[in-house]
């Protein structure tokens, strides 16, 4: 114990670096993403996660928005607890049999105007998982499908480009893919 201590005195915290200058440009992009919700909707963004049977690789990087690096909470852009209080469905991985039913009725809990967004390779098209007795397939199999983003997982900055994607077609009144 003692030599952890004394080991802890004289080498620097583990921690990570600044940012780069190109990791700044997460802040615009939450920042756009913001002004573009604002313009459609008159408020902030807010977004209901759906997993569908995932490995929870997904949901590890789309929650990764939420934490110090990103907090996509400044901006307005939250994850809501229901479904009635949500823009966007976030579904991630295939819709597995016991979970086509749940998401049907998430989908339908939704008020308009609403969006699905796939996300990571699995929910496009039920990925490594396809073809499995236990697996219907991608969520376009289950409810309609307005963006997918690609990735295994995709990145936070990917996944923010997305949401502004979609925003951006929704605005010139044109189905976002």
């Amino acid at each position: 114990m003692r030599k952890l201590l004394f080991g802890s005195v004289i080498r620097p915290p583990l921690t990570e670096p600044a940012p780069d200058i190109s990791d700044m440009a997460a802040e615009e992009l939450a920042a756009a993403l913001d002004k573009a919700a604002r313009r459609r909707l008159g408020r902030s963004l807010s977004i209901r996660a759906v997993d569908a049977g995932s490995c929870n690789g997904c949901e590890l990087e789309m929650h990764a928005l939420s934490n110090a690096f990103y907090d996509i909470e400044r901006f307005g852009i939250r994850f809501v607890a229901s479904p009635r209080h949500a823009d966007v469905l976030m579904v991630t991985g295939p819709v597995t049999r016991n979970m086509s039913e749940a998401l049907l009725r998430t989908y339908d809990a939704t008020p308009a105007p609403k969006w699905v967004v796939a996300l990571g390779g699995c929910a496009r098209d039920g990925g490594c998982f396809a073809g499995s007795y236990a697996v219907v397939g991608g969520v376009s199999k289950v409810v309609p499908v307005d963006l997918h983003i690609p990735g295994c997982p995709p990145s936070p900055t990917d996944i923010l480009k997305g949401l502004l994607a979609l925003l951006e077609q929704v605005n010139k009144g044109a189905r976002a893919s």
